[in-house]
């Protein structure tokens, strides 16, 4: 990480690296991961669930949380919804329990007696297992031994007592649940094994391994992957893709429902390792008993009990934040999405124009809450309808994922609200069809309000000065767009076409309007050309023909090295050459007397982009970018990755 922040100071300046820096640092990360509750709605595809079930689920600590349909279970009768929350704790435990095969008869060890390394103890006595249980916590190793297990101080000979623990012979498997830097853990299991043995680490320990210790008894070492087959699995997790039972018996869900069937039948009692519990408005003590209490183990954080009236008091409950409120007057802001783009860049660029949003929106209510106080915005929810809905507002920005622009752009404008959209507008032909439609209703009624699209980069300084340098030059120009993108793993969202809609139309998009905006006359053609490779099509250049005789290329890279910068923009004209280097540097070749013009750091035209929308709005003016302009630019973005 190092690397990559002095490869970014290096090639986009030291002020926009620090400010990308400060604005990671600052994201919150939702807590916990392991719950149950009542269901209040239910998604549209979503089969086995209905309003008012009780489930377990691989959600967060929250009075209001949706989960995948595939990370939640049914909860038994019998079973609470203290004893139901362990299900996804559970799980881990029994994944790595899983992979560690145990029959009957077997001994074991587990290493590290936590809430999954008792879970785990659990688990092996149900199979029919011996469990040696080894822990510094005096306390811990005594609830093991109620669940029947042998104990050893993590401080002790824990080799020779695993020998004592089996005749002599050897165990037959470790299952190593400790969090430690140390790779102690791991030596030490391989000495307590007989032949061919087996380690599985459900925790983290260090992986400092001898070779010895494995080449001589023939053992075998597995790290477990949380719940179960399907984490961390895009596809599983937020696409609803359930692996097929016959070919995955024991999926991260269906581990949880064996976790809940268990403690139906009383063959785990989780409900004993519950310490402490604490209603949610007490979190913070209850954090502080974890850090401070070494008896702490199973802490239960409960909420008030649920209406389940659609529209009552749970589902409209939003989080207040007291903060200034702007003036009164037109450019009155609503903000969907609070993300890393729209605390670092929109949200300062608004409070630069005079707009600081009135509300912000995130669809968990989280991270809308964090922006709200850090920014002063004097109210935070997890309903859009608080900004579509509230007549006070005039204006909504909307910064959210792709798949979501043309829906917000669209409900915006059919309330009567100014809509700026993140780039890209649209990421199928059906949603553009659909927002011109609606602006030609709209102009039929007499009143059409402004819509932008975040093509910054023709309001950067560097591109403004470009401009006034070619307005003097007559005839079609020449145009060479690089963009460095650099790669992201192929699960990263932005390549599923459903939601983020593939780079190209999310991203190249920009320099596509930027060529559109330098050459100054409309596109008629393009055509793409993708370097052959299997994982994403996000490498490619992209032929770009224009009504007066230009030409552009641009080129979206995904192949190239973070140490060269990230932009670079070449205009031919008339036996003249400007060269926008990253948008810090204009270089001009056969221009006398001007310049290169240098910025002190990097200036996209973020700030400027967000300015001139909101003098449009106050001032009633035309948008800053002409309408035909963003919906040719939308569809040329489509067309170029074949959406005809």
């Amino acid at each position: 990480r190092v690397v990559e922040v002095i490869d970014k100071a290096r090639t986009d300046g030291l002020g926009t690296t620090i400010d990308a820096v400060r604005s990671k640092l600052a994201q919150p990360i939702p807590l916990g991961y392991s719950s149950a509750g009542v269901v209040v709605e239910v998604g549209r595809d979503v089969q086995g669930f209905e309003v008012g079930d009780r489930v377990a689920a691989a959600g967060p600590h929250a009075e209001l949380a949706a989960v995948p349909a595939n990370l939640a279970a049914l909860i038994p009768e019998g079973v609470t919804h203290a004893e139901a929350c362990f299900a996804t704790v559970g799980s881990i435990a029994l994944q790595g329990v899983r992979l560690a095969a145990p029959t009957i008869g077997e001994r074991f060890v587990v290493t590290g007696l936590g809430l999954v390394g008792l879970v785990a103890v659990q688990l092996l006595a149900a199979q029919g297992c011996q469990v040696l249980g080894i822990d510094p916590n005096p306390e811990r190793r005594k609830r093991a031994e109620s669940y029947g297990a042998v104990t050893a101080a993590a401080d002790h000979d824990v080799v020779a007592a695993a020998h004592e623990f089996t005749g002599g012979r050897g165990v037959d498997g470790v299952i190593v649940c400790a969090s430690t830097t140390s790779s102690e853990p791991i030596h030490q299991a391989a000495q307590m094994f007989r032949q061919r043995g087996r380690i599985v680490l459900v925790g983290v320990t260090g992986l400092e391994l001898d070779r010895a210790d494995f080449y001589e008894k023939e053992l075998t070492f597995q790290v477990s992957a949380s719940y179960g087959p399907g984490r961390y699995d895009p596809a599983y997790e937020e696409g609803g893709h359930d692996y097929p039972l016959g070919h995955v018996r024991w999926t991260a869900g269906r581990n949880m429902e064996a976790v809940l069937d268990l403690s139906a039948a009383g063959r785990i009692d989780v409900a004993s390792l519950v310490t402490h519990e604490y209603p949610i408005d007490a979190a913070t003590s209850a954090y502080e008993t974890l850090v401070t209490d070494s008896s702490a183990l199973g802490i239960v954080l409960t909420y008030p009990e649920p209406d389940l009236t659609v529209g009552g008091p749970l589902l409209r409950r939003r989080v207040a934040v007291t903060g200034r409120t702007s003036g009164p007057g037109a450019g009155r802001v609503g903000l969907i999405g609070a993300g890393n783009f729209a605390g670092q860049v929109l949200i300062p660029a608004l409070a630069e124009a005079g707009a600081t949003p009135e509300v912000i929106v995130s669809s968990g209510g989280t991270s809308a809450s964090l922006a709200a106080s850090r920014h002063s915005i004097p109210r935070a929810s997890s309903d859009v309808a608080d900004i579509l809905g509230d007549d006070h507002l005039d204006t909504v920005v909307i910064a959210t994922r792709h798949n979501t622009h043309a829906r917000y752009a669209l409900a915006a404008l059919r309330a009567g609200k100014h809509a700026l959209v993140e780039k890209p507008l649209a990421i199928e032909r059906e949603e553009l069809d659909e927002i011109v439609t609606c602006l030609e209703e709209l102009d039929g009624a007499g009143s059409v309000p402004l819509l932008g699209v975040g093509f910054n980069r023709r309001f950067a300084p560097i591109t403004v000065r470009m401009a006034e340098l070619l307005a003097g030059q007559s005839g079609p120009k020449s145009l060479i767009l690089t963009m460095n993108a650099g790669s992201i793993p192929a699960d990263h969202w932005v390549h599923d076409p459903s939601s983020g809609g593939g780079r190209i139309v999310g991203e190249a998009c920009h320099l596509i309007d930027l060529a559109r905006f330098l050459v100054g006359s409309a596109i008629t053609d393009v055509h793409t050309s993708v370097m052959e490779r299997s994982g994403p099509a996000d490498t490619a250049s992209i032929n770009l023909s224009f009504a007066d005789g230009s030409i552009a290329t641009v080129h979206y890279f995904a192949n190239g090295s973070k140490k060269y910068p990230k932009e670079r923009v070449e205009v031919f004209s008339g036996g003249r050459i400007l060269v926008n280097d990253n948008f810090r540097t204009l270089t001009a070749h056969g221009w006398p007397a001007v310049r290169t013009l240098r910025l002190r750091r990097q200036d996209k035209g973020h700030a400027a982009a967000v300015a001139a929308f909101m003098d449009a709005v106050r001032s009633g003016g035309p948008a800053p970018i002409p309408l035909d302009e963003l919906i040719e630019v939308s569809d040329i973005s489509l067309r170029a990755v074949g959406i005809s």
